[in-house]
């Protein structure tokens, strides 16, 4: 079998997190936690969105970050495509409720427009494209950095009391359960970090099990109300449909964007894949604290989006390994595309 034929994927990348994402909803639609047990399970939830943003915050280099500065025109165009072209388009999006969207699930879009960027899956997609990883890992740092500040506040300002009900208790809690955690972690860093790097294994189970946990509270809660009777297969397919285009134009964006303002291939790879993107392992504990009982419609159409995406852009990076690449005739890589579904 020759090497151009090995680079095309030999079937779509299902991300098994996701898998167990679906398992974890069916469950708390059969079993969902009411009473004694939903206070328990509202604790510990708590507890785990504490305990993720303080990780994220003790495996944030603040030293690449700082380093990261100097290519800080890559940065801008990431964190402009983040937090601006995306809310933009949906704010725009609003045209479609009712006829396309329903109220909940096109807050739930807007939300998704208001979450960071990946890390790990723009890392890895970059990598294989051949484009430039050590700027899609500063830009991925630098949009979950950015996000733990203006995702909640674009929240409140965009979406407003009509979906969570922000509040000062709501702000409250954003600084209690997000930004206090992890500056924690940032501060303990010089002496955690060295213990997370060694368990990074271990410590990857204990990030997506307490996100299990999170998706679970939230679907128990959307069930103990019943809003899932707002949700049909029509509105479901319509929701895909919107979200497709809402990826493609990002990935059009991004590409032909960043080579207008005249990046080179290499850093327009990166720019493509951090600012076309959204990270589920962000987006998922932050909708929980924003959106208390209606979380469960918030989140879904991220949880859409984030299969779609790394869908997508296995395919788009497997392309881009073999472009030409003027000046160098190193090999593509093979590296396999499953690095690329990791939580992110």
């Amino acid at each position: 079998m020759s090497r151009r034929t090995t680079l095309l994927p030999s079937r779509p990348p299902i991300d098994p997190y996701i898998a167990a994402l679906l398992g974890t909803v069916g469950l708390a639609a059969l079993l969902p936690a009411s009473g004694t047990a939903a206070s328990v399970a509202d604790g510990a939830s708590t507890a785990a969105i504490a305990l993720l943003f303080f990780l994220y915050g003790a495996r944030l280099s603040t030293r690449e970050a700082l380093d990261g500065l100097k290519h800080w025109r890559l940065h801008l165009s990431v964190l402009a495509a983040t937090f601006v072209v995306f809310p933009l388009l949906g704010l725009a999006a609003k045209g479609l409720v009712p006829a396309v969207l329903t109220p909940p699930l096109y807050s739930g879009l807007l939300f998704l427009c208001l979450v960071p960027s990946t890390v790990q899956s723009s890392i890895a997609f970059t990598s294989i494209a051949r484009g430039n990883v050590p700027a899609a890992i500063c830009a991925g740092s630098f949009s979950s950095l950015a996000g733990i500040v203006l995702t909640p506040l674009l929240a409140a300002l965009l979406i407003g009391g009509g979906a969570g009900g922000f509040s000062a208790d709501s702000l409250l809690k954003i600084v209690l359960q997000l930004l206090v955690p992890f500056l924690a972690g940032q501060l303990l860093r010089r002496w955690v970090g060295g213990f997370l790097v060694r368990r990074k294994k271990v410590l990857g189970y204990v990030d997506r099990g307490s996100i299990l946990l999170v998706v679970y509270t939230a679907f128990s809660h959307g069930m103990v109300a019943g809003i899932w009777h707002q949700v049909t297969p029509a509105r479901l397919g319509l929701l895909l449909l919107v979200e497709a285009v809402l990826l493609t134009v990002m990935l059009t964006l991004t590409w032909f964007g960043a080579q207008r303002l005249g990046f080179d291939r290499a850093d327009g790879i990166a720019i493509q894949f951090a600012g076309s993107k959204k990270s589920l392992a962000a987006g998922l504990p932050m909708a929980s604290v924003l959106f208390g009982a209606q979380a469960s419609l918030a989140v879904l159409p991220l949880m859409l989006f984030h299969q779609m995406q790394l869908m997508v852009c296995a395919v788009i990076a497997k392309r881009r390994a073999r472009d030409p690449e003027p000046g160098s005739a190193a090999a593509p890589p093979e590296r396999a595309t499953e690095a690329a579904t990791a939580s992110g």
